[in-house]
């Protein structure tokens, strides 16, 4: 299966079981960038819930539509350092934190202007850490809803509001025993809880597409 995708901020399990099951994965490069998508935000499972970050971004003075290879990260805010600690604080106890600890916290202390250059770095490492080896391509053009013949269309996964409504198998979480298990949060909620396990889950969802 070749794949139509978004790069997002650390993706959501949903849209790394589609990139894990693929022979190829191509990159939209050419769209406009919307707010409140997974583009800038995730979901992780923090002491009292669901737990939202998100990323600024500059906001275009002119009003125009912002391409999103071209979005910038609006850096006065120390998103980083928020985004690191409420990671630590939500799985520092998870059982492969510390193992996966160095490849992670370099994201929240190395500088990025680039939205969309940050979130390929991402990609990049957590197919490190999962031990993913996957044909990667990116679009010169933007491609129409019509014009995806070769591959299939999984950009509808960049929305975080209208979510594809797919069940994942439960697998242990930090807090489950209080708030019950969250499905389809960041693939660092995966990570950090199933550790070399997390390609194995991901390829046994498969049947989903």
């Amino acid at each position: 299966m070749n794949i139509l995708i978004h790069p997002t901020y650390f993706p959501s399990i949903v849209h790394f079981v589609a990139i894990a099951n693929a022979k190829t994965v191509t990159f939209e490069k050419e769209d406009n960038f919307q707010k409140q998508t997974y583009r800038n935000r995730i979901f992780i499972y923090g002491a009292n819930g669901k737990l939202l970050l998100n990323i600024p971004t500059k906001h275009n003075k002119e009003g125009n539509k912002n391409p999103y290879f071209t979005t910038e990260i609006e850096n006065t805010e120390d998103w980083q350092k928020q985004h690191w600690k409420s990671i630590v604080s939500a799985y520092k106890s998870s059982p492969f934190f510390e193992y996966y600890e160095d490849e992670i916290k370099d994201v929240f202390f190395t500088p990025y202007d680039s939205l969309y250059q940050l979130n390929l770095n991402i990609f990049k490492i957590l197919c490190d850490c999962i031990e993913l080896d996957i044909t990667t391509e990116f679009t010169d053009t933007f491609v129409k809803e019509n014009e995806t013949e070769n591959c299939v269309d999984l950009r509808k996964l960049v929305l975080s509001k209208k979510e594809v409504p797919v069940q994942l198998e439960k697998y242990t979480q930090v807090f489950g025993d209080k708030y019950g298990y969250l499905n389809n949060l960041s693939i660092l909620d995966l990570l950090f809880n199933e550790g070399p396990n997390t390609l194995n889950y991901l390829e046994q969802q498969a049947s989903f597409w």
